[in-house]
């Protein structure tokens, strides 16, 4: 006998297909791709990127701090990979530009810094209160003089933070205040384009720092390889190594012959005078300790080796009590 089974029911119907709707609403949305602007940045640059800004940052507070003798903070808030259409597009007119270039890497880098920022700089290193109205315009060539300082002392640091993946030789290369004019690279060329939160007092800023990707991305890719070693190298390493043991081996170091620790009570060693005794919990059987910050190494026994105390190395002691 053939038997058909129960169609499902209605609620049954319902249950299935409002599940299937609940799961494609959790679905994420796609993505559109630009085939004009591949992802090529990968993780593991990011991160090497990440560390080297992360240390300008903090270095930058400190630099920012002293030169403006007002509590300041740079804090690292993005690394993205744009083309410089896009960041030229994303930047406020007018606007603090110099243009840099970074031997070894080829093409030109850019450093932004907001002029609200930038006059607030100045008007902290002249004596003034940094307030938060500050003219919007180009600077004068006095103004430029007292900030070309902050700036060198700035890209010093960049340089420092960046020395894992290259030594960057950062200088100048021109100042613009019109992100129009300030071409660098090609409308649709890559570029790695790092953002800061810059804080002045109270005030706060957006600070910036471009860089070609093409000319960074060599030396991303040296730097995330692990370098070679070679014979040669690996003898030199055991060679320092083994300089470095005898060197430890010769170094003085202060050690004591000393008794086993008493504890006594603060009412007691206030209470000491002169002629008291003290009941040490060294056994008279014991022999001293020799001992080198607290560690102890061997054991020994009073003694004197012509007008001098000495202390004879004897086996450790079996009762430690």
């Amino acid at each position: 006998m053939l038997v058909t089974p129960p169609a499902p029911s209605s609620a049954s119907r319902h249950g299935t297909s409002g599940t299937r709707a609940r799961r494609r609403n959790r679905e994420v949305e796609p993505v559109v791709y630009d085939f004009r602007r591949p992802i090529q940045l990968s993780r593991e640059h990011s991160r090497i990127l990440q560390l080297g800004f992360d240390s300008f940052a903090r270095q930058a507070t400190g630099v920012f701090t002293s030169w403006l003798r007002t509590v300041c903070s740079v804090q690292l808030l993005s690394i993205n990979q744009v083309s410089y259409d896009d960041y030229i597009d994303s930047l406020h007119a007018p606007t603090y530009l110099m243009k840099l270039s970074a031997e070894p890497m080829t093409g030109l880098a850019m450093l932004e810094v907001p002029l609200a920022a930038t006059m607030s700089c100045i008007d902290h290193m002249l004596g003034g209160p940094g307030s938060d109205k500050q003219p919007i315009r180009p600077l004068t060539e006095i103004e430029g003089n007292v900030l070309s300082g902050l700036i060198e002392r700035l890209l010093s640091e960049m340089r420092y933070g960046l020395a894992a993946i290259a030594d960057f030789e950062l200088a100048p290369q021109g100042i613009e205040y019109s992100p129009q004019f300030a071409q660098i690279a090609g409308a649709a060329d890559v570029m790695v384009v790092v953002n800061f939160d810059l804080r002045i007092g109270d005030g706060a800023h957006h600070l910036s720092v471009c860089l070609p990707f093409n000319g960074l991305l060599p030396h991303l890719a040296k730097a995330a390889a692990p370098a070679p070693v070679s014979d040669r190298e690996l003898a030199k390493r055991e060679q320092a190594a083994e300089v470095l043991r005898r060197q430890f081996a010769q170094v003085p170091v202060e050690v004591n012959v000393r008794l086993r620790a008493t504890r006594l009570h603060p009412d007691a060693l206030g209470a000491l005078r002169i002629g008291d005794v003290v009941r040490l919990a060294h056994p008279a059987s014991a022999p001293l300790d020799v001992c080198v910050d607290d560690t102890t190494f061997a054991h020994a026994t009073a003694g004197a080796k012509g007008p001098r105390l000495a202390a004879l190395i004897v086996g450790a002691p079996k009762e430690t009590r």
